[in-house]
């Protein structure tokens, strides 16, 4: 009986020592798969914020955070989601609920602010900004910093704001295209203009800063264009902003030349110059 005893406890320690075994393995596994899923989660949240369709992201950020509602990695996703699909208001909703999270980071209060400008909340997003460390010092925080000091007519502190912004970034042409763009409404051309073509001089094919650059020069009576790079259709469309300046102050023959010269450039029909001639044309003739 001894033996038969021995022989049985023998085997319940061998089979409870199995299972221990078995019940280890089970974890490990369990848990490097939980890696795994961790990681491959992580490149997902990055294809569906880069490479999917923006509502697509915006419908799986959605699913995604209901099932996990601590995580702020996803409503922080779901949140740039709705930015990236144009969905203002949700976003804005969604960036107060990420920055509310314990574990939100100061980058999260700069792009609620962002998001609250978007949608017209200025005053909320210039109190977001200043409650931001000053030890944060990031390019978009500046810029928005900037954005919210024109909104406030400060100019010297926009100024300064730009000028960080500027120095925080290696592409700088769409500070220095708001810069100008901001000393434009002020009504310094000569400082708008030369903020343009700064910008130009660090990405010669922004339009915008083409057009603005027109307007600039336009305002102070330049009525050349400038010496930069353009396509024969941006030459046809500086043209055209150009003589709208010239009409706007009261140089309508030179106006009128300079809607010919559009016309004439354009290599396909210039439907908005020939409007605006025939519009000029009628007026005179009144």
């Amino acid at each position: 009986m001894r033996h038969i005893s021995l022989i049985s406890l023998c085997l319940a320690g061998a089979l409870a020592l199995s299972a221990c075994e078995n019940h280890e393995k089970m974890d490990v596994e369990r848990a490097a798969a939980k890696g795994v899923n961790v990681i491959d989660e992580s490149n997902l949240n990055d294809v569906m914020l880069n490479a999917a369709d923006p509502n697509e992201a915006v419908a799986y950020f959605q699913r995604t955070e209901a099932e996990n509602p601590d995580r702020v990695d996803l409503k922080r996703g779901l949140a740039k989601a709705l930015i990236r699909a144009k969905r203002i208001p949700e976003a804005e909703a969604a960036w107060a609920d990420t920055v509310a999270h314990k574990d939100s980071e100061p980058e999260d209060k700069v792009n609620y602010a962002d998001a609250l400008i978007r949608n017209g909340n200025w005053e909320t997003a210039e109190t977001v900004l200043n409650d931001i460390p000053p030890t944060h010092e990031t390019y978009k925080r500046y810029r928005l910093e900037a954005m919210v000091a024109d909104s406030n007519e400060e100019w010297k502190k926009a100024d300064s704001f730009y000028e960080i912004a500027a120095g925080q970034t290696t592409k700088p042409s769409g500070v220095y295209n708001n810069w100008g763009y901001s000393k434009l409404t002020r009504g310094d051309f000569k400082g708008a203009e030369e903020m343009f073509a700064r910008a130009l001089t660090y990405n010669p094919s922004l339009f915008t800063a083409k057009n603005n650059l027109v307007l600039a020069r336009g305002a102070q009576r330049k009525y050349d264009l400038p010496v930069i790079q353009m396509t024969q259709v941006e030459r046809a469309q500086l043209l055209h902003t150009l003589a709208l300046a010239a009409i706007k102050q009261g140089d309508v023959s030179t106006g009128k030349g300079l809607l010919t010269s559009a016309i004439e450039t354009h290599p396909q029909h210039f439907e908005a110059a020939v409007r605006s001639l025939d519009a000029l044309e009628a007026n005179v003739t009144r």
